[in-house]
């Protein structure tokens, strides 16, 4: 028979044990995923011209994360650029934690030979997205790759679970790097016309031998017959729409950044900078060849831009044979962006569906929430400010301050930043500062983005999705809210802005930060449009914001307060992870003690 002593301890150590379990099942609903990051340049030639590209563990394009809804995510970065480096988590909404967007208005930079950790939740979040680098147009040289959020096992998804997920990164490219790039802006000079197409990092299939150069490395994807495929596709060049098609087959539109769609086929679909998609792609021809998969350049004179134009090959696993042929043919509307529009419109929210929680998506009815705020913002095509050639967003080019604005927030410095974004265009010259808009908390804004410029541009919102309620040609007056979609307006992070024309998008102001509105384009970007809305709550609480992490950097005013590189600083991590392991080591101990 025991002893009491023994049978007192066995019971100690048992409910021991099921306090560690409970507390473990309750942490397994958000487990951790961890990613090493080397960022450096490799030498490519992706268009057959050897150049310096960036790389993320060598590859390029760099590697797709793949987490789950609610997983905590865990990015050790390691700087081995000659410059300052920020990674940005393009749709990523940071939910509570804006210190992670990896923004200079809200991070400082990373040193060239640092080590930096990101650590954030994918909180309540599904689908497709992409990072890049945020920092000096490095984007143009790469550095970016695919983020995939997949449901939980218990949330169904709205279609059949396809045989296999394939992630396409598309983007127009240059074969000077990102540093000749710059350098052409900051001169008042503009890129030009691209070099090409890039599908993956990779050329064009040679489908002419007169377009396309001998010994170009392509794309190549292999499929199996019968079996459908969901093939997730990011445009992420750098300012050139694209065209997305694959040869005889259809594109079933499932996803957009995020939000189940109603599915809807598509021969083709335009495809403009910053924006993802997810399609259903049945793999139902007979393979008497393989396919061509194409990204070309839209709004263009076809003729004039052959040259930039992505082929990939899909290829059966029983092909009877190369590809050959023409392409397929793009939409034949150069001059006229009517079609592009009502392709645009033609993508719905399936209000049916779940997202990442239970619930139906559309059973948050943003049509009948009230406005509180309004925002009427007009981009202009490149003009003089300060003696600079500049972009602007109502009529003020926005200057990064050298303190970030969420940390200057925080220590409470005064004059890093204005709270004045103008409601409405300026009527005076345009100027160059650091003015942001005063978001409240809480609130339900509307934002009609005009675009006063003779290119395609694409808005992107950190932060949060936003309802995508109309789009049209002219000038947006208060009539055009009678045009407005109350019901199934997309939810999703970028949204395009044809020239000419307005977009009206509506976003519940629920996620207390400092979060970027800015164009895609990544000329206009570097040339200053954009802004940050600041959402405060007055009554600060861990539950509606993170603490500073551990490991925040300093610059600007606050560069004093950086220690010199600390790898144990810029590794530390907070939260539940830090939890999870004291419970490891104090279930350890106590069996250590039992047995002794």
């Amino acid at each position: 028979m025991a002893s009491s002593s023994s049978t007192s301890t066995w019971s100690f150590l048992i409910t021991l044990i099921c306090i560690f379990l409970f507390m473990g099942l309750s942490y397994a609903g958000d487990p951790f995923k961890f990613f090493n990051f080397e960022v450096s340049y490799i030498d490519a030639s992706p268009l057959g011209v050897s150049q310096q590209v960036i790389a993320i563990n060598g590859k390029f394009p760099g590697p797709t994360m793949n987490v789950t809804t609610n997983d905590n995510v865990v990015v050790n970065v390691r700087n081995k650029l000659d410059e300052e480096l920020l990674l940005h988590w393009s749709g990523v909404q940071q939910k509570r934690s804006t210190w992670q967007d990896g923004l200079p208005g809200t991070n400082c930079p990373i040193p060239p030979k640092w080590n930096w950790t990101y650590q954030f939740q994918v909180k309540d979040q599904i689908g497709s997205f992409f990072y890049f680098p945020s920092l000096h147009f490095q984007r143009a040289s790469g550095g970016f790759g695919g983020i995939t959020i997949n449901n939980r096992e218990e949330i169904p998804i709205p279609f059949d679970l396809p045989y296999d997920d394939i992630t396409i990164m598309i983007g127009d490219w240059y074969t000077r790097n990102h540093t000749s790039l710059r350098s052409t802006l900051l001169a008042g000079k503009d890129l030009g016309k691209p070099d090409g197409v890039l599908i993956n990092g990779k050329g064009p299939y040679r489908y002419n031998d007169t377009i396309v150069p001998d010994g170009i490395d392509y794309e190549t994807i292999t499929v199996h017959p019968g079996k459908t495929y969901r093939i997730r596709v990011s445009n992420v060049g750098i300012s050139t729409s694209l065209n997305f098609r694959v040869q005889n087959h259809n594109l079933l539109l499932a996803e957009a950044e995020g939000s189940y769609t109603v599915q809807q086929n598509y021969t083709s679909l335009d495809i403009h900078v910053g924006q993802s998609y997810s399609f259903l792609v049945s793999m139902d021809q007979n393979a008497s060849s393989d396919y061509y998969i194409v990204a070309s350049a839209r709004f263009v004179n076809q003729s004039q831009w052959q040259r930039v134009t992505g082929v990939g090959i899909l290829k059966y696993t029983n092909s009877k044979g190369k590809a050959h042929g023409p392409l397929p043919e793009p939409p034949q509307d150069e001059f006229d962006k009517t079609f592009s529009m009502n392709q645009a419109r033609s993508i719905r929210w399936n209000v049916t569906a779940s997202g990442a929680r239970p619930n139906p998506q559309g059973s948050f009815r943003y049509g009948s929430i009230n406005v509180t705020e309004i925002y009427v913002v007009q981009n202009t095509p490149p003009q003089m400010v300060d003696g600079k050639r500049r972009t602007t967003l109502n009529g003020i080019s926005f200057v990064n301050p050298k303190t970030p604005i969420r940390l200057a927030d925080q220590y409470k410095l005064k004059g890093v930043y204005k709270l004045d974004f103008p409601t409405t265009p300026l009527t005076g010259p345009p100027k160059m500062e650091t003015s942001i808009i005063n978001g409240t908390y809480r609130g339900f804004m509307e934002i009609i983005l005009q675009n006063n410029d003779t290119k395609m541009h694409t808005y992107h919102m950190s932060g949060y999705a936003v309802f995508v309620v109309g789009m049209d040609f002219g000038v947006w007056s208060n009539n055009s809210r009678g045009t407005y979609n109350k019901w199934d307006g997309i939810a999703r992070t970028t949204t395009q802005v044809f020239p000419g024309a307005w977009t009206a998008i509506l976003v519940s102001l629920d996620n207390v930060g400092v979060w970027n509105l800015r164009t895609e384009n990544l000329d206009s970007w570097f040339l200053g449009q954009e802004t940050y809305i600041r959402v405060v709550n007055s009554e600060p609480t861990n539950k509606t914001e993170l603490p500073m992490p551990d490991n925040t950097l300093f610059c600007g005013q606050l560069g004093k307060l950086q220690k010199p590189q600390d790898i144990s600083h810029a590794t530390s991590m907070r939260g539940n992870g830090s939890k999870f392991s004291f419970m490891i080591i104090m279930l350890v101990s106590a069996i250590f003690v039992v047995f002794q």
